[in-house]
């Protein structure tokens, strides 16, 4: 039986990203997984941050904050490069009675038809190379319509390499900069993560272009 670990010991590329997850789901070597909706997202659900709205969430995985915004009347698109992810998302849907837009895509070959008013980003930006990084903040941006909200959650790891690549809060500063990005005044919310890990989690607000 073959081992695959989380920490990838060589960076991915885009071309190899699919196999790389695939393998994963189909081994059921998925430790990022908390199997349950974040706290984070529990948090600004029930204080009121988060309202039903277009909502996106790349890198969607099993998608359990898909099942939990669908339930709470969220109009849902989830994103991911794992046909088995997308499956397994699509049948809990499916028991749930519950609906959301499921698109097995490449994060850089994908637009929407109009700007979306938020976007989930969880572990999708620690999974990608850190050279993908400044591509993918740009994507973020084109998605969102102006004044459109960023709820992310930057994971910490204070480890080099990856995935999940540590994403240093004042290396996000430079990625989601302020000429494009609002920050707010507080600190991020410290979320424990199952993997040992912690995430930091920011409400930031697109700038009008």
């Amino acid at each position: 039986m073959t081992t695959f670990k989380w920490h990838a010991t060589t960076p991915l590329t885009i071309s190899g990203a699919q196999k790389f997850w695939e393998v994963r789901y189909e081994h059921d070597v998925t430790p990022w997984d908390r199997g349950s909706t974040s706290p984070a997202l529990a948090h600004w659900l029930d204080s009121g941050n988060l309202k039903p709205c277009r909502i996106l969430v790349p890198g969607c995985g099993r998608g359990y904050e898909v099942i939990e915004l669908a339930q709470r009347g969220f109009d849902v698109t989830a994103l991911d490069i794992s046909p088995l992810a997308i499956e397994i998302v699509a049948h809990r849907l499916d028991e749930a009675g519950l609906a959301a837009s499921l698109i097995e895509t490449d994060l850089f070959d994908w637009m929407p038809r109009t700007p979306l008013d938020a976007i989930y980003e969880q572990t999708c930006l620690c999974a990608l190379l850190p050279e993908q990084w400044s591509a993918y903040a740009q994507r973020l941006a084109q998605w969102l319509r102006p004044n459109g909200e960023l709820f992310a959650l930057f994971m910490q790891t204070g480890k080099a390499g990856g995935p999940p690549y540590h994403c240093d809060l004042d290396a996000m500063a430079e990625l989601f900069a302020t000429d494009a990005w609002i920050w707010p005044a507080g600190k991020p919310i410290k979320t424990p993560h199952s993997s040992g890990f912690f995430e930091l989690a920011t409400i930031l607000k697109r700038k009008k272009p």
